[in-house]
């Protein structure tokens, strides 16, 4: 029998062997993938800056004459802050590494997008990535790289600075695409881009030699969002247990600094007591003591230690469950572990210390909008005695504080402070520039939350003007991002072919356009490629709430065009018989002055103006 092996790999080889996940399955696919996310990494860095930006966009055949699939050389450039040259090889040459990982609404959130369309570059051409930046408008630096993937590092090839006359970023890969295909959705891409920037200018030379240029049609951006403490209905027990080691306050070092700040503040610079007179002038001078400071008497109480002799060991452990503390001893270069017995009057500071803070201080600095008041209240709710010190919790009282954050209900809404919607305004002219409808409606739902996520629903309604009849456009955005595939699955979609449209007066194939826009610190994606919203129900009823607002106000406008329309058909046949019926009224009655109708008409004309009004 074999012999069965263990490996593992890195995270940028699992994706090498499962591109498909990430939205890199065919040249087609993965052509427009890796325009979406080096598109969406210059509008992030503009947005997060609050600089309008510029992307210009650039596709150009390695030789036109072949046929597709065939290699492409793909050009993102943007007027960004740029990026500083010590964080480029590893953010352009490691995967799930990058800055997207706050809690915060960004267009990217995996850390995967840019690194896997250079991955899948670099495994159909075995070209390198070129990365340019300037972080001050004067100096670029200029990488060539590549990424191993086994080791899910950066290979750097080449790397040289040259002067440079604005700030930004420039990447350019080599890559195999089948734009004969994928062009149109790429062409769609950046159009769709455009309507939901309305902030952003965006150019696009395809390879045919063909530009598609949008400039900005607003001035304003919407300001940019904060990252923001979690919602404690958005955290499980892996994340708490994280959290609880950030609190953890480290014992200092035993190094020459620490003993003299010890012998300052206890004011012994010049003095050298041993053990008793330390721990003497430690009781006198408590108060006064910092923390630090604090715990090198503690420990020095349980050693019965004087400065000479703790100089001489580094601590290594405090097992506060077996009351235990250990340390190297670099004279005898041996382990040593003693008991701490609690009856020790420096125990509970030094137990304080590796425990962290207590259960209300931990809800109220490290979760957002829990008060002390409301904290004591959970900590009573959740069964736990609110000054237990939160690195004392047993596994078991783990799992018990992550179930009762997720079930206790007084907790308030989540802050979507990190959140930056489009806006009503942006959006509205938007709509009207790219569809030039006859009518439109807007609406910004109020910030809602899913399992601690906070979100916002922006929606626009057009119809008529230049919208093609024939059936229901139904564009999708998330966090700014163009949801072109995948559409049927995704729950806007959902909620607008269950909407009865006919109780709004509108047809099946009515020159209707919907835009829907869902900003959120985590979009529930069905898949790392970003293409679908799942049916999460607080999302979906939000979708659902606006849409029928919108719906509402389209009702309006039909029926008052309706009513118009009658107005203006009564109006013809006035103008068309009136003057016939005065010229025979006239001719009967034997006079040769026909009545004044004109005013007549004149008024009928104002209250047709007035209907469509």
């Amino acid at each position: 029998m074999s012999k069965e092996t263990f490996n593992q790999i890195s995270p940028s080889e699992f994706f090498y062997r499962n591109r498909d996940l990430a939205g890199f399955s065919n040249p087609t696919r993965s052509l427009y993938t890796a325009v979406r996310e080096f598109v969406e990494n210059g509008l992030d860095a503009c947005d997060q800056h609050g600089i309008l930006p510029e992307i210009h966009l650039t596709i150009k055949a390695v030789e036109a004459e072949k046929p597709d699939p065939k290699p492409y050389v793909l050009t993102v450039k943007d007027n960004g802050p740029g990026m500083d040259s010590k964080h480029i090889p590893l953010a352009f040459g490691t995967v799930l590494y990058g800055s997207k990982f706050g809690l915060k609404q960004a267009r990217g959130m995996f850390g995967l997008g840019a690194t896997m369309a250079i991955l899948y570059g670099q495994i159909t051409t075995n070209k390198p990535v070129n990365v340019s930046s300037s972080i001050d408008g004067k100096t670029s630096h200029e990488f060539e790289m590549m990424l191993d993937i086994q080791k899910n590092k950066p290979v750097i090839i080449k790397h040289k600075t040259t002067n440079a006359t604005k700030k930004g970023l420039t990447v350019s890969i080599t890559l195999e695409g089948d734009y004969s295909k994928a062009g149109a959705k790429i062409r769609d891409y950046v159009y769709q881009t455009s309507l939901i920037t309305p902030y952003a200018t965006i150019t696009f030379d395809d390879p045919k030699g063909e530009r598609f240029h949008y400039k900005r049609i607003v001035d304003t951006m919407p300001p940019p969002p904060t990252i923001i403490k979690p919602h404690p209905h958005g955290v499980d027990v892996e994340t708490i247990r994280r959290m609880i080691l950030d609190t953890h306050y480290q014992i200092p070092v035993l190094d020459n600094a620490m003993i003299d700040k010890v012998k300052k503040e206890l004011g012994l610079s010049k003095k050298n007591l041993n053990f008793e007179g330390i721990m003497t002038r430690a009781e006198k001078k408590w108060s006064s003591l910092s923390r630090p400071v604090r715990v090198i008497v503690a420990i020095m109480s349980f050693l019965q230690m004087d400065f000479e002799k703790i100089m001489k060991i580094r601590i290594d452990d405090v097992d506060l469950v077996h009351k235990h503390l250990t340390y190297w001893d670099f004279g005898e270069s041996k382990s040593v572990t003693i008991d701490m017995p609690k009856s020790n009057p420096y125990y509970r500071q030094l137990a304080n210390t590796v425990q962290g803070e207590s259960v209300v201080s931990f809800l109220t600095k490290r979760f957002q909008r829990i008060g002390q008041a409301t904290a004591i209240k959970f900590a009573e709710f959740a069964g736990l005695k609110p000054d237990k010190r939160i690195g004392s919790l047993t596994n078991e009282e783990l799992v018990k504080l992550s179930d009762s954050l997720q079930k206790y209900e007084e907790f308030l809404s989540p802050d979507p402070s990190c959140l930056a919607p489009l806006g009503e305004e942006p959006l509205s002219k938007g709509i009207v520039q790219f569809f030039k409808p006859d009518f439109h409606a807007v609406i910004q739902r109020s910030a809602s939350a899913y399992s601690g996520f906070p979100f916002v629903v922006e929606m626009g309604i057009a119809y008529g003007g230049q919208i093609p009849t024939g059936k229901m456009t139904v564009y999708r955005f998330a966090n700014r991002i163009p949801l072109l595939y995948d559409e049927g699955s995704d729950v806007v979609v959902q909620v607008v072919n269950e909407m009865d449209w006919s109780r709004y007066k509108v047809k099946n194939d009515s020159p209707l356009v919907i835009v829907s826009h869902i900003c959120s610190t985590r979009i529930p994606y069905k898949t790392v490629g970003k293409e679908n919203v799942a049916d999460r129900p607080e999302i979906e009823k939000e979708i659902r709430l606006a849409l029928q607002f919108l719906a509402r106000k389209l009702s309006a406008y039909m029926s008052k065009r309706g009513q118009a329309e009658i107005e203006k058909k009564r109006s013809n046949l006035y103008q068309k018989y009136l003057p016939l019926i005065a010229q025979f009224a006239t001719e009967l009655a034997g006079k040769t002055k026909e009545p004044d109708y004109k005013k007549i008409l004149k008024d009928l004309n104002t209250n047709v103006e007035v209907s469509e009004e």
